[in-house]
């Protein structure tokens, strides 16, 4: 142990010259450890039994002494932001009282309840809560679909009158879609894909919501009455109470609801047209069946990914209390899409060349409807919903692009005379 601080002098000059690397020093460490291990064997001193008693167990007997250091606190320079709160604590913890000798606490308890915060709404915040609680994107759907049902009729574009019922359309179905999410609030909550919702979260009162509900019905009403005819604005009343008071509380008792909420997507293409015609032809009801039977894919195929979703909101699906009729009823729907676009030009609504153009897009979405009915899974699902996004506008805009002119029929029909 003498050589040692002669070897690390000579050790130390080496690595300074030519440099050592990681497992030429590991290596000489082992070697250190094995030829001096007795040196660097550890001894534990066995501790003598002491019969001192408890307060005097901190003294050593012989030679060995312990200082104990005392170590003063000092005062804090700030005082502590929580000293009220343990005040409060503190007292609440001394108004406990012990009853009996059972143990049992009685009094006020020592964690601060949840109370319910007043949340404050901002007028900045007010348009955009106002158009997630009328479903923004559903009522565009719905005056798309009039739109088409206007500009399919066979009478010239009046562009007042379209302006006029777009409009009335519009606010009836926002009128519907707030009063629909007024009556659904408890059940909303308990699903992952409404829970968000401006009632369900508190961002707006019931109260502002059914007044907003009624100054887009009431205005709504009464553009399509005076200002495009009393058939269109029966309709969107009647569209409006079959909504609210019909397709909602049945969606918790009966799978009727499904069948109910197609004739509610079937109505609008139906006022588009009575609002251009003043009439209710056989070609609003063409255009109402399409919509009719094209809801049921779209739908099901939603409904089948949100299984979990409605059974535990309390809905009664046919995604979720008949799985089998719920892809069953979608194959067949896409089916029947290609048997009334083969009645359109029988009604006289549009040319020959319409079913033949709309035939490989309806055979497509029956092909994911029969892939959806066969394999039963999120996949087919998830690609017949995406199909029958951009299915619906396709077919329309096939539809008017093969309408027949009004002034075609008006020129035939003098010729007959």
């Amino acid at each position: 142990m003498q050589q040692m601080p002669c070897k690390f002098a000579c050790f130390f000059r080496v690595t300074k010259e030519r440099g050592v690397t990681f497992q030429q020093l590991n290596f000489i460490k082992r070697m250190y450890v094995t030829q001096h291990s007795k040196a660097h064997s550890q001894r534990a001193k066995l501790k003598s039994e002491s019969t001192a008693p408890p307060f005097l167990e901190g003294q050593h007997s012989g030679q060995e002494k312990m200082v104990i250091h005392e170590v003063r606190s000092v005062s804090p320079l700030l005082p502590p932001l929580s000293e009220k709160r343990v005040i409060n604590e503190s007292e609440a913890l001394k108004s406990t009282v012990i009853a009996g000798g059972t143990g049992t606490v009685v009094g006020p308890a020592s964690k601060e309840e949840k109370q319910w915060k007043e949340m404050k709404l901002e007028l900045d915040d007010l348009p955009g809560i106002l158009a997630r609680l009328s479903k923004i994107k559903l009522t565009a759907l719905v005056v798309s679909t009039a739109s088409a049902g206007f500009a399919m009729a066979p009478v010239p574009f009046d562009l007042t009158c379209f302006l006029l019922a777009s409009l009335g359309t519009g606010l009836s179905s926002c009128a519907a879609n707030s009063i629909n999410q007024f009556f659904e609030v408890p059940f909303d909550s308990n699903m992952n894909r409404t829970k968000n919702r401006p009632l369900v979260r508190g961002q707006i009162s019931p109260l502002l919501a059914v007044s907003f509900a009624a100054s887009c019905a009431v205005p709504g009403i009464a553009l399509l009455t005076f200002g495009v005819n009393p058939l269109t604005a029966a309709l969107g009343a009647f569209n409006i109470i079959l909504y609210t008071c019909c397709y909602t509380p049945l969606k918790r008792i009966s799978i009727v609801n499904t069948w109910v909420g197609a004739v509610v997507g079937a109505i609008p293409p139906i006022m588009g047209w009575t609002a251009a015609t003043g009439s209710l032809d056989a070609g609003a009801l063409l255009l109402g069946g399409i919509l009719y039977s094209w809801q049921f894919p779209h739908f099901n195929a939603l409904s089948w990914g949100l299984r979990e979703d409605y059974s535990r909101g309390g809905y009664c699906m046919m995604s979720v209390t008949h799985p089998e009729m719920c892809r069953r009823v979608a194959l067949r729907h896409c089916l029947a899409l290609i048997g009334l676009s083969s009645l359109a030009p029988i009604l006289d609504v549009t040319t020959w060349t319409f079913p033949i153009i709309s035939l490989p897009v309806n055979l497509y979405i029956s092909y994911l409807g029969f892939r959806f009915y066969r394999d039963a899974d999120r996949g087919s699902s998830r690609k017949l919903f995406f199909c029958s996004l951009w299915h619906l506008p396709m077919l329309l805009l096939l539809m008017l692009t093969c309408k027949k002119s009004w002034y075609k029929k008006d020129n035939e029909k003098e010729s007959l005379s």
